[in-house]
């Protein structure tokens, strides 16, 4: 197995890929507005609409980084926003979008799109999953008829509308039914849905244990590791108070839990930053569990990613490599 690297955008590109590489990184995601950050710096473009050329050009230019750094780009992401629209028009654009999508793809030298379960308001979507399975099943034909054949990875999203846990997310992608259509399985997501709770004073949900336990059992008996793309192994904050109106985090019409995960954050066994989630057990079922090899990201979204300074990406490159290498000592890891 192999470390990977995910979500950084704020700072300088080339300097954060450079960091991730010195710290012992070997891969990396691209987050699609770092993609935006470079064509807008290459093309000194503040304002106006980035153009495909424009897009691709950073494309070659974030592969090029990559590649001076060490790094293998494992996937692009996030397509967000596109299944199970009841406004048409909007998917039909959407599935335009995607065709850019896959050029760049080829010019970051990638296989994998992450595709996150849609989390718009529920007015604008259907529940009905095979209404979704179908708007998916339309981008992985897209994908399959690329040479060579590029990947989808669905998440579920732990605040996603209508496929908020990997039950759910499963049974979308059974429905798909496309080689090229699978799974990014993500502690976070996983566990911050069945066990954890940031409304909660507790911290958890009433049958934190029982129901995590009764889930990743499902999980193995369940999943055909063939579909699991890759992973994404990381913690969160326990919040000190109830992630209510009135808490920092809180932001009118966003879930707690998207609140939660967009600033508190952590990586794996940072107990001294109010890590709590069993993170460690996800993990040891779909690597132990299903037999999952493959990338393992380390990704991370936290309020302290925006702070300013060039020590940030260096902070959090070393804070993800530490974590890493704790996780391949208690796991037993071959890398």
């Amino acid at each position: 197995m192999s470390a990977s690297l995910g979500r950084a955008w704020f700072h300088d590109f080339d300097y954060k890929v450079g960091q991730a590489g010195k710290a012992g990184f070997k891969g990396i995601e691209i987050f699609y507005e770092d993609l935006e950050q470079v064509a807008r710096k290459m093309a000194n473009n503040n304002k106006d609409t980035l153009t495909p050329e424009q897009l691709l050009a950073a494309a070659s230019h974030c592969y090029d980084a990559c590649h001076r750094s060490g790094l293998t780009i494992i996937g692009l992401q996030p397509f967000l926003f596109y299944e199970g629209l009841k406004d048409r028009a909007q998917h039909n654009r959407l599935l335009e979008k995607m065709k850019l999508w896959l050029q760049i793809a080829k010019r970051l030298c990638t296989n994998t799109i992450q595709i996150p379960a849609n989390f718009l308001p529920a007015d604008q979507l259907t529940g009905d999953r095979d209404v979704i399975a179908a708007d998916l099943r339309e981008l992985a034909d897209l994908g399959a008829a690329e040479t060579p054949v590029v990947r989808f990875a669905y998440e579920n999203l732990c605040w996603s509308t209508h496929i908020d846990t990997w039950e759910a997310l499963w049974d979308v992608v059974q429905r798909v039914d496309r080689p090229n259509f699978g799974v990014c399985l993500d502690t976070f997501n996983i566990a911050g849905r069945v066990w954890a709770d940031p409304i909660s004073p507790t911290g958890t949900t009433t049958n934190a244990d029982a129901d995590l336990k009764a889930s990743l059992d499902h999980l193995v008996r369940e999943v055909d590791v063939r579909k699991v793309f890759y992973i994404q192994v990381v913690d969160a904050e326990r919040m000190r108070a109830p992630l209510v109106v009135g808490h920092p985090f809180h932001v009118d019409g966003n879930p707690p839990r998207m609140s939660w995960s967009r600033n508190a954050r952590t990586f794996m066994y940072e107990n001294d930053r109010g890590a709590y989630l069993p993170a460690e057990n996800v993990a040891r079922a779909i690597i132990f569990g299903l037999g999952y090899k493959g990338y393992v990201s380390m990704e991370l979204f936290s309020r302290t990613m925006s702070e300013p300074g060039e020590q940030v990406p260096v902070e959090h490159a070393q804070r993800g490599i530490t974590a890493w290498k704790k996780f391949v000592e208690r796991l037993q890891l071959e890398q």
